[in-house]
């Protein structure tokens, strides 16, 4: 059985989501690179890396929560790719987008509401 689960660690949770969408950022910019360049390396290493980090950071994650809740709440990524390729990329965003991303924010609380009252 798993710990209570408190505010701080859903925050914790949702850090690590997106601790995972930077590595997509960093791919990003490592497409645009010539191969076999530094740049090319030079970020492609660092998506290794973060990614690295991820993995360490997602081991503390599941010891806390239990896999089904801490995956569910990877969902949020969506959210943060999108601010993302607002603010680095300058993509529009529509309101299929916004809309999405309601729904995704809306289950999520919902479910991370339902944790905190299961757990309590």
């Amino acid at each position: 059985m798993k710990k209570k689960i408190t505010f701080k660690d859903i925050l914790f949770l949702q850090f690590v989501v997106v601790v995972f969408t930077i590595s997509s950022i960093v791919a990003k910019f490592a497409s645009g690179q010539e191969v076999m360049t530094f740049g090319f390396f030079m970020f492609y290493g660092l998506e290794v890396a973060v990614l690295g980090i991820y993995a360490i950071l997602w081991q503390q994650v599941i010891k806390k929560f239990d896999l089904s809740i801490a995956y569910a709440n990877k969902a949020m990524g969506i959210l943060w790719s999108m601010i993302w390729a607002v603010l680095l990329f300058h993509n529009e965003i529509t309101l299929q987008n916004i809309a999405g991303v309601i729904l995704v924010v809306a289950g999520t609380i919902i479910l991370n509401h339902d944790l905190k009252e299961e757990k309590v």
